[in-house]
């Protein structure tokens, strides 16, 4: 997808975007016409987003 990001600051503003982008998404959902699809997706962006953390904290505790 891209490159490995490694240094702590950029680790760090990769998941606030991240999070940011999740938050648009979260804040753009009407309650009415969501339907199973769109929070399954939902799901998949937390899932993705916590794996992401797991990484980090992997590399940093082998550097």
């Amino acid at each position: 997808m891209g490159n490995a990001i490694h240094d702590n600051d950029s680790q760090v503003l990769y998941l606030k975007q991240r999070l940011s982008m999740f938050l648009e998404v979260l804040e753009s959902v009407d309650a009415e016409s969501t339907d199973l699809d769109d929070i399954d997706r939902m799901i998949q962006m937390l899932d993705d987003l916590e794996l992401k953390v797991q990484q980090f904290k992997k590399d940093d505790n082998e550097s």
